[in-house]
């Protein structure tokens, strides 16, 4: 098992910045691929980057490339996700995921274990 935790949501105007992170406890946090997806009222849970479990590779959502940057401290357990120039579209439940070794993974479904989620609101 996997425990994920996310923090650092809130409200944030437009334009404006929030660095997410996401603690995990458990396993071998370096052999998980880890994913930041999110959820609007409404909408689906859609994907917004990931980043491999070596770290030498992440990638984004069309929607979020150039404004996010996610990335991983193995050494502390931790993934992060760096959000820039945020517009109220961003809205949403954002959450943590993981899945043993996977590459590039964008589907939601094929993530195994996931945190609780942290509230981002934009405000125009």
């Amino acid at each position: 098992q996997v425990q994920l935790v996310e923090s650092g949501g809130g409200l944030v105007q437009a334009g404006g910045s929030l660095r997410l992170s996401c603690a995990a406890s458990g396993r071998t946090f370096s052999d998980y691929t880890m994913g930041w997806l999110r959820q609007a009222p409404g909408k689906e849970r859609e994907f917004v980057a990931g980043v491999s479990w070596f770290g030498g590779s992440a990638w984004y959502a069309d929607s979020v490339k150039g404004r996010f940057t996610v990335s991983r401290n193995n050494a502390k357990n931790t993934v992060y996700l760096q959000m820039n120039s945020l517009k109220p579209e961003d809205t949403a439940v954002y959450y943590c995921a993981a899945r043993y070794r996977g590459a590039r993974l964008t589907d939601p479904s094929v993530y195994n274990y996931w945190g609780q989620g942290t509230q981002v609101t934009v405000s125009s």
